[in-house]
């Protein structure tokens, strides 16, 4: 990828020395979404962004900008066969090229997608996740030789509300709240059967972090809207052992918290999105404090971006936020650009341009989005020079 932004290379090699946990403060993260649509139809984006053909190239395209901690995916759907049935081939190549690559990869086991022979929402999920999940860590030691960062399972907290009312297929019995407990139950015991196989594992989670405001003053609206705002606490609440001790949860189920932000998440009660610079909308710096008090770990923005040519202005507010955290002794330990390619979307595969690099072109490289790449420079001189002054 010889056009992807060598000229930053050595710009973008800011000190990340005081990031004890990853190893670079700013991180690129690969659309690895493999569920299937509520008209059936199966997602499978690593396959669609042909990151599962350039992933070595796509690694050291990301370090070459100084991004040596990635986010990316395994394809459950691919990789379990028949129950208990494992083939690493569509996985095993992309830990090798992490290896090669020299970056930091922190594993989704599950983003959303499952073979079709595994019923969400049944109770023999359960083990069938943990015993999947405990297989990848064996697989990774074998190749890696090194204690894995995974992400158990991504957006517990959206992936309970998308089976809930119907934008992903639904699965199990329709009582509120019960499938995010059913995630969490399955998580703990993913956990659990993962530090089994090698206690060195550590966990990084992705929840959306959210506002909802009233649509009016009145006291009744003003308490509906902060309960519905308080519910994106529930899967941390769980997993931590906070709430619902039956689940399993505790302390060590959650290494570091991970927060996932983007300009469509802050939104009425029931209503629409709020826009920035509205006197509802609230800054990201004060939710980053909130979560840092509640929990008291280590943080960092899992995801975040913006489509178009708005994303350098996103990345700017955002590292703005942060550092104003940070400032405040949130203890944030980084910033993970997502998606980092071009991709196309979900519901219609329409081209949504996004992140530092494009699809592959017609030379099999990528291009970079020359304004994100700028805006990223900068922002990493700007945390460089608030570590060092």
């Amino acid at each position: 990828m010889s056009d992807m932004g060598r000229r930053h290379e050595h710009q973008a090699e800011a000190s990340d020395t005081e990031v004890s946990r990853f190893a670079s403060f700013f991180m690129a993260g690969f659309e690895c979404s493999s569920h299937r649509r509520k008209d059936g139809v199966r997602l499978d984006l690593i396959r669609a962004t042909s990151h599962n053909l350039h992933a070595l190239g796509d690694y050291r395209g990301c370090a070459e900008l100084g991004l040596r901690t990635i986010r990316d995916g395994l394809r459950w759907h691919l990789i379990e066969t028949a129950p208990g049935t494992y083939d690493w081939s569509s996985w095993a190549p992309m830990v090798e090229a992490a290896r090669s690559a020299g970056v930091q990869v922190i594993w989704d086991i599950f983003h959303y997608g499952s073979p079709d022979h595994v019923d969400q929402g049944s109770t023999d999920f359960v083990d069938a996740y943990a015993s999947f999940a405990a297989e990848a860590v064996r697989v990774h030691r074998s190749i890696a030789g090194t204690p894995p960062l995974f992400c158990p399972i991504n957006e517990i907290s959206f992936f309970a509300w998308a089976v809930e009312v119907g934008y992903f297929p639904r699965v199990g019995p329709e009582e509120r709240g019960w499938f995010k407990r059913h995630l969490v139950k399955a998580a703990i015991a993913g956990v659990r059967a993962m530090r089994e196989i090698d206690p060195a594992c550590r966990f990084v989670w992705a929840e959306p972090l959210i506002h909802i405001a009233p649509r009016d003053g009145t006291r009744g609206e003003r308490r509906r809207a902060e309960n519905a705002r308080q519910g994106q606490f529930e899967a941390y609440d769980m997993l931590l052992g906070h709430v619902e001790p039956e689940l399993g949860g505790s302390e060590d189920v959650v290494d570091i918290v991970g927060l996932n932000f983007y300009p469509h998440n802050q939104w009425y009660l029931n209503g629409p999105t709020i826009p920035m610079g509205h006197h509802e909308y609230r800054a990201l710096s004060e939710m980053l404090l909130e979560v840092a008090h509640r929990y008291g770990k280590p943080m960092f923005i899992a995801e975040t971006g913006s489509e178009g040519s708005g994303g350098p202005a996103w990345l700017h507010y955002v590292c703005d936020e942060v550092r104003a955290a940070m400032s405040s002794e949130a203890p944030i330990e980084g910033i993970c650009l997502y998606p980092i390619t071009a991709y196309p979307g979900w519901d219609n595969s329409r081209h949504a341009e996004v992140g530092l690099f494009s699809v592959i072109q017609a030379d099999g490289m990528r291009r970079l989005r020359q304004p994100i790449a700028d805006e990223l420079v900068r922002q990493r001189n700007l945390f460089t020079a608030k570590r060092t002054g």
